[in-house]
């Protein structure tokens, strides 16, 4: 049987209202507006990226004919983070992926940065390929500080590793190349779902999934993605 959110958003994919059943509409961009310069980083409408930090400084975010190009330099030493923050314990997540090559990838990163528990407020990822999905708790999972502590001293119990080894699910998918892909993610409690094109694609629970407040947003982009509409809709604040 399908856990109860997965349920909710197959049904919710054959309605035309399906946005509608999100929740309140927080955010959203639509990228339609042009870059000042073109030597360094300038998305706009608030987002922040890690490029000053983890590209020494060199461009990897692009606006292109209304959309956002995104790609990791060949300096940087750590995949490109585009941030921008929200509120809210319950919602969605919708944003527009093209993909280039069959090695692209993106992770939607949940975050809380007042959660001192995990290393980098990093609560779970919702990362999208071309060939799969990947949902992953993070808070309970490898970026828990007691286990990264027990993994580096090379302590970690066979317990352990099993329950590590539970904290994710991956889902093989295809994407078809140079084409745009709509994309819902919804976390409703403890658990969160994917909806790509209208089909439900991935759901899973865990108990990081549940953290009360997510904060930030991060688009981690280990290569290339276009990316576009990103809409970002609250069901319960706290």
């Amino acid at each position: 049987m399908l856990p109860r959110l997965a349920l909710l958003l197959g049904l919710l994919t054959s309605c035309n209202s399906q946005e509608n059943s999100f929740g309140e509409l927080i955010f959203e961009d639509k990228f339609e507006r042009s870059e000042s310069q073109e030597l360094q980083n300038e998305p706009g409408n608030e987002w922040t990226t890690s490029s000053e930090r983890t590209a020494y400084g060199e461009k990897e975010v692009d606006l292109r004919d209304g959309h956002m190009y995104v790609y990791r330099h060949k300096k940087a030493w750590h995949a490109t983070s585009v941030r921008h923050a929200f509120a809210f314990k319950d919602g969605t997540i919708g944003i527009k992926l093209k993909f280039d090559d069959i090695d692209d990838n993106i992770s939607l990163n949940f975050t809380d940065l007042g959660e001192k528990s995990v290393h980098a407020g990093h609560l779970f990822n919702v990362s999208i390929s071309p060939t799969r999905v990947f949902l992953q708790d993070l808070k309970t999972g490898v970026h828990n500080l007691k286990i990264k502590k027990a993994k580096k001293e090379k302590t970690l119990s066979t317990a352990q590793k099993k329950e590590l080894a539970s904290k994710n699910k991956k889902i093989k998918n295809s994407l078809e190349l140079g084409k745009w892909h709509q994309i819902y993610a919804t976390v409703i409690g403890d658990e969160v779902s994917c909806v790509i094109n209208g089909k439900l694609i991935a759901s899973f629970k865990a108990p990081g999934f549940a953290h009360k407040t997510k904060t930030l947003i991060r688009l981690l982009v280990n290569k290339n993605v276009h990316i576009d509409d990103v809409q970002i809709w609250r069901k319960n604040a706290s």
